[in-house]
């Protein structure tokens, strides 16, 4: 079953730009075909970049997703909005407000690392330049415990000047994330990139948001055709949950 949704997309979120003033027609899939997200489709002549076997990129995209295409909210209730996800993966969030849209992009950086036994690489820090490792005891309990910590401290700001800048869009990776720090601010995490035969390169971008949500793959709202995916150029990219000038590209 799917949801036809009207979106009028003027320029509703708190950052200086604005969408330009068109309606699109969205389908929300209340079920998702796809076991992970290397299984979404992609545009035709498109093929997906090759991923080194246990990279960053490679794990990203065998996260499963969840068959149910429902963003739940961290208390259990059902997010008002539906319209923004693609598809939604199939992670625990916790009982918490903590797990936002920076802390969704720390997390999986996070899981990953654990899941390669890179447990000294788990570190973040604040905006005071406070540093939150990783340490013993290594388990699933502690691990969760120091992730609730890291989301109450950090946050895009402190995220923002963490990573590394960017400097030509065409080089970023699966990984990399789309930040604007601010209060409020906004992250998004790169899940997958696929090139076609001239080099053009696309994207999916996944989020978590405020409260503290199910992490889910965008839409691109701009452009129904390629949605999922987005393009890969130095112009603003206009997301379900904020509009990211040029330039916002960071890796770690």
């Amino acid at each position: 079953m799917s949801i036809i949704l009207p979106v009028i997309l003027s320029g509703i979120y708190s950052n200086d730009f604005t969408y330009p003033k068109v309606e699109k027609r969205i389908v929300i899939e209340e079920e998702n075909p796809y076991p992970n997200v290397e299984a979404i489709p992609l545009p035709e002549g498109y093929r997906r970049i090759v991923e080194e076997k246990s990279s960053f990129g490679e794990w990203l995209r065998n996260i499963p997703l969840r068959k149910n295409n429902i963003v739940y909210l961290y208390d259990g209730s059902i997010k008002k909005d539906q319209s923004s996800q693609f598809a939604v993966l199939d992670l625990a969030i916790g009982k918490k407000n903590l797990q936002q849209c920076a802390d969704a992009v720390m997390r999986l950086r996070a899981e990953y690392l654990y899941s390669q036994k890179k447990f000294d690489e788990i570190v973040f820090q604040d905006n005071s330049n406070v540093i939150y490792k990783f340490g013993t005891p290594i388990n699933e309990e502690h691990f969760h415990r120091y992730l609730d910590e890291v989301f109450a401290r950090c946050g895009t700001l402190s995220l923002e000047k963490e990573l590394l800048h960017i400097k030509n869009v065409r080089d970023i990776k699966i990984g990399d994330v789309l930040i604007q720090g601010g209060s409020p601010g906004h992250a998004m995490i790169v899940i997958d990139m696929a090139q076609n035969g001239k080099g053009n390169k696309i994207c999916m971008l996944a989020q978590g948001y405020m409260p503290a949500q199910d992490i889910h793959v965008v839409i691109n709202p701009m452009n129904s055709k390629l949605s999922p995916w987005y393009e890969i150029n130095d112009n603003t990219y206009y997301t379900p949950g904020w509009i990211f000038p040029p330039g916002h590209f960071k890796t770690w």
